[in-house]
């Protein structure tokens, strides 16, 4: 490990709309953040094509550009970005306590707040078809980009509360939603269950795994395959959304924050505070229910107000003992 060693006020940790609008309001408090992007620019944004849902865009915006936006408009305010991934940390127990980030297994950054916008990546199937048509008809969240599907037939992959809950969401809009079930039940609630079992237009499938998803440039049709029989059947859809969950990447916080089984961060309720002193979360690295570009940037200004605050209480401390 090289020796260098550097001390911060502020380092953000991760680059989606979380730790982009921590920085915004961060730099803005004279807070010099200094914005580490992780292994994934700009966060999972950057792999959507387009983003419908998020305020003051009345036509829309491609993932990408709007990440480069938010960057820009970090930068300008004073923001430090840096390409690089945290890769161990030591975070102090003590108010006012310094803690150490290493970046790439090589730098040792000392910093007096830390705001955690790492985010969470979404589960896939890993077949080849799949990821070759991510961003042309495959997503991992319906409700992002079920819109761009309404009137059409679609195929949602899960059988949990989420993959039962984005079914009913495409049933809303869609033609038609074919449910593939890998086994013979669902693992989601009796209520979902009976709420998505009573859809007219949402088909499930049990024991049904994709086989491949058919298509050159963009969804055209899934070839799904019956683990039982092995027998396989085509049918034609144009998107195909993928909730079999989700990963927050926390691992190098385990052992030192609070998690809850799944890994997300436990923050105090209603504020992005963990455990340690100065250390914040933002964004899906704590959030498993909403999981939108909007509620990561709003947790994102939250982090940066709360640290801002802790800031001004051990600055003020000594004053206050005299």
């Amino acid at each position: 490990m090289s020796d260098s060693t550097e001390r911060i006020k502020t380092m953000i940790i991760g680059s989606g709309p979380a730790g982009y609008t921590a920085a915004i309001y961060a730099a803005r408090a004279d807070m010099k953040p200094v914005m580490y992007t992780g292994m994934e620019p700009g966060g999972q944004l950057t792999t959507t094509t387009e983003v419908d849902n998020f305020p003051g865009y009345p036509q829309g915006i491609d993932g990408p550009t709007m990440m480069v936006q938010l960057q820009e408009q970090a930068e300008r305010f004073g923001t430090e970005v840096r390409i690089g991934r945290a890769t161990a940390v030591e975070l102090s127990d003590e108010v006012g306590g310094i803690h150490k980030i290493t970046i790439d297994d090589d730098k040792v950054v000392e910093a007096e707040t830390v705001i955690i916008s790492t985010g969470a990546s979404a589960k896939y199937l890993n077949i080849p078809s799949e990821q070759r048509l991510r961003g042309g008809g495959v997503s991992a969240c319906a409700v992002c980009d079920g819109f761009f599907y309404k009137g059409q037939d679609v195929a949602i992959v899960g059988a949990g509360d989420t993959a039962a809950e984005e079914a009913s969401y495409l049933a809303n809009i869609c033609n038609k939603v074919t449910m593939l079930v890998r086994k013979d039940y669902m693992r989601a609630s009796k209520a979902m269950q009976h709420r998505v079992s009573n859809l007219a237009n949402v088909e499930i499938r049990y024991d049904s795994e994709v086989d491949e998803v058919l298509g050159d440039q963009v969804v055209e049709g899934l070839r799904i395959v019956n683990n039982q029989t092995g027998e396989k059947d085509e049918i034609a859809i144009t998107g195909l959304f993928i909730a079999i969950g989700h990963k927050p990447n926390t691992d190098i916080f385990k052992g030192q924050l609070d998690m809850d089984e799944t890994g997300y961060i436990i923050t105090e309720p209603k504020s992005t505070k963990t455990k340690k002193p100065g250390v914040f979360a933002s964004g899906d690295a704590q959030d498993k229910i909403y999981r939108q570009a909007v509620t990561a940037a709003g947790t994102g200004c939250m982090a940066a107000l709360d640290a801002e605050r802790y800031l001004a209480t051990i600055e003020a401390a000594p004053e206050e003992v005299v």
